[in-house]
């Protein structure tokens, strides 16, 4: 076993923790088939959403993890339930009456609404798979629809139909009493009006593969179950698909955790084994509500994709995937700057630690090195004190503060600097509240001004704050272009100045300038923005300039 996989086999990394689970499924002996199955299922009943995402990449990352501890090859299937019938019209569509006349049909018989596609389902799957691709996903994917039609589904149907009565028992305890007088896990599709049936069963013929119902109108009508005139209700589809397609994982979210033993049961009475789960917690939108296809709140994929990279989404999504996080804006340049921080961290850790580190998962091992020298959250702050439309804007200022720096060399931190004065102009600047400072902070500000502009005066500034807590030590030279230096006279001020908590110092120094509570490091900042220009911002701020 080489080093490397044996690293893996201990590693306390989710995605290795799951892949461990996996491959003791085949410890005796491989697969029938060939091959490992990782799944994920997608309801296209409204636009693709991050949820559905983060799926994708999460098993994706349990994929990679598995092959990295096994040689048995292995592939991700993406299905789409597009065979699912309409049952209310998305609130985030054009012309959302036009559809109305279409309810119950299956998705991929609606019209899309978006005039681009064949379909509704065919737009959202389009939707989907365009996103996937763009972020590089290895995956192959299905539709219900051709599945169900083509007949690939047809020995499950089939197996399903003599094993009705007992799938029925499973399914006939979970419901209520009134939905068991009419239950059937058939669901007829009328083949005049294109219709998915909720209609119970008459007779289920397992020799001939037909069943026999009444349609909504009372009249009898007999269909076999295979060649995609039927669907199964979503519970049993979901067993049934696994057993269809020999799925070893699966993951969903929390709302399906109760039907896990269904899932199972259904799969074991179709003769197959249930697939490994893994049941991670729901996405909330910044209310604490669940994320929603069809009502759109919470923020979409192209959404993140406008303020910041790919790679910082799947950052947030390998997160603690079984606790809820909330999925909203604010969250976004704080996934910007961690993941920049787990990059940086990755070229010095041993390998134990670089297969526990999130970067190792989200990039599949072949990890880059971060080229921002500026965090994502001071190029926020940099577009909200130089008023820039676009990220050229902001480079005059980035060479200032590191000259060896450039579009070319830098490709992160380019693409990041179009990304903040996009997300600055969008939810930072209407959103700016400036006031007035205190006669403390006005005297600190003051002092702070003065400091900056007199290297000699910042430094006996420092050494009174050094004395007065017990350090009397001298300060060497001050370099004025350093931000480390220029943190140590900014913190000085506000110690010499009485601030207890030196948080209240900061949150006033940005509440003033930048009309926000919090920031970057202030030292940092200057740096970066400039002395001078700093001086004159801090002035323009006491005089109630700003905003």
């Amino acid at each position: 076993m080489s080093a490397l996989r044996d690293a893996a086999m201990n590693s306390k990394a989710w995605p290795f923790v799951e892949a461990r689970r996996v491959l003791k499924r085949y410890e005796k002996q491989p697969p029938k088939k060939g091959f490992v199955l990782f799944e994920t299922g997608y309801g296209p009943s409204g636009l693709p959403h991050i949820g559905t995402f983060g799926e994708v990449a999460r098993t994706s990352m349990i994929r990679h993890a598995f092959s990295v501890i096994s040689d048995l090859p292995s592939k991700l299937v993406c299905f789409s339930d597009d065979l699912d019938g309409m049952r209310k019209v998305p609130g985030n569509v054009p012309n959302p009456e036009a559809l109305a006349e279409h309810l119950q049909k299956p998705l991929t018989s609606v019209p899309d609404p978006f005039e681009k596609f064949d379909s509704f389902g065919a737009h959202n799957n389009a939707m989907l798979r365009r996103f996937l691709d763009t972020f590089g996903f290895e995956y192959e994917f299905i539709s219900a629809t051709e599945f169900y039609a083509s007949g690939q589904f047809d020995e499950i149907l089939l197996r399903a139909a003599e094993k009705y009565d007992e799938i029925m028992a499973v399914m006939l305890k979970s419901l209520r009493e009134e939905r068991r007088k009419t239950y059937s896990i058939f669901l007829p599709i009328h083949p005049e009006t294109g219709r998915v049936m909720y209609v119970p069963m008459k007779d289920v013929n397992a020799k001939e593969g037909t069943i026999t119902f009444d349609t909504e109108e009372g009249e009898e009508m007999t269909l076999p179950v295979t060649g995609g005139n039927v669907k199964l209700q979503w519970k049993p589809d979901f067993g049934a698909r696994w057993a269809a397609l020999g799925v070893d994982f699966e993951m969903y979210g929390k709302d399906h955790s109760t039907n896990t033993p269904i899932y199972d049961s259904i799969c074991r009475i179709l003769g197959e084994r249930a697939p490994e789960h893994f049941t991670y917690e729901l996405f909330l939108d910044e209310n604490g509500q669940k994320i929603s296809k069809s009502s759109g709140n919470g923020v979409s994929i192209d959404e993140w994709l406008t303020y910041a990279s790919t790679e910082s989404l799947g950052y947030f999504m390998y997160l603690k995937p079984q606790t809820a996080k909330r999925m909203h804006f604010d969250v976004i340049p704080k996934a910007v700057d961690e993941y920049h921080q787990q990059l940086r961290a990755y070229e010095g850790q041993d390998e134990a630690a670089r297969l526990n580190n999130p970067v190792y998962h989200i990039h599949g091992g072949d990890v880059p090195k971060s080229d921002m020298v500026v965090p994502f959250s001071m190029l926020l702050n940099l577009a909200s004190v130089a008023a820039s439309e676009d990220k050229e804007g902001l480079w005059g200022f980035i060479k200032r503060y590191a000259p060896e720096a450039s579009a070319e060399a830098n490709p992160q931190l380019d693409a990041a600097a179009g990304y903040a004065v996009r997300y600055f102009n969008d939810f930072v600047k209407p959103t700016r509240v400036f006031r007035a400072p205190t006669d403390q902070e006005r005297a600190a500000l003051e002092d702070l001004v003065a400091a900056l502009k007199d290297a000699e005066l910042a430094r006996g500034m420092i050494e009174a704050k050094n004395k007065a807590m017990g350090k009397d030590e001298p300060v060497a030279a001050l370099n004025m272009a350093d931000g480390e230096d220029l943190q140590s006279i900014v913190f000085a001020v506000g110690k010499n100045h009485g601030f207890e908590n030196l948080r209240d110092w900061f949150a006033a120094i940005y509440e003033v300038l930048m009309g926000a509570s919090q920031g970057p490091r202030f030292g940092s900042f200057i740096a970066l923005y400039g002395v001078d220009e700093t001086i004159v911002l801090i002035e323009q701020g006491l005089k109630g300039e700003l905003g």
